[in-house]
């Protein structure tokens, strides 16, 4: 068994968002992603083969869609089907934005 929390050992340097897989196997992925004031780039879109499910676990974060931006507050998660084309829009510059993603 091996014990480990979502909060700690984050780099005090992000000059990049921070993406770490906790665990895989074939048909699931669960990840740590940490943004501190990071963005997609204006002209990137995510377009994923598999379904996203994530959890804003600390932070603030905007996710915009083709069609809309949704704000995320702490403990707001959302399921994101595979190719709905989304971007990160804003995270919290002052704080890390800590997010557990589930690719499935």
């Amino acid at each position: 068994m091996k014990l480990a929390n979502l909060l700690c050992n984050i780099p005090p340097d992000l000059p990049e968002e921070l993406f770490q897989t906790l665990l895989s196997s074939p048909k699931i992925r669960i990840e740590r992603i940490v943004s501190r004031g990071h963005q997609s780039a204006p002209d990137f879109w995510y377009d994923q083969d598999q379904s996203e499910w994530l959890l804003l676990v600390q932070g603030e974060a905007r996710l915009q869609f083709e069609d809309q931006i949704v704000a995320l507050k702490t403990g707001d998660y959302a399921n994101i089907a595979a190719h709905k084309k989304h971007r990160v829009a804003w995270t919290t510059p002052d704080q890390d934005t800590v997010w557990l993603a589930i690719h499935y």
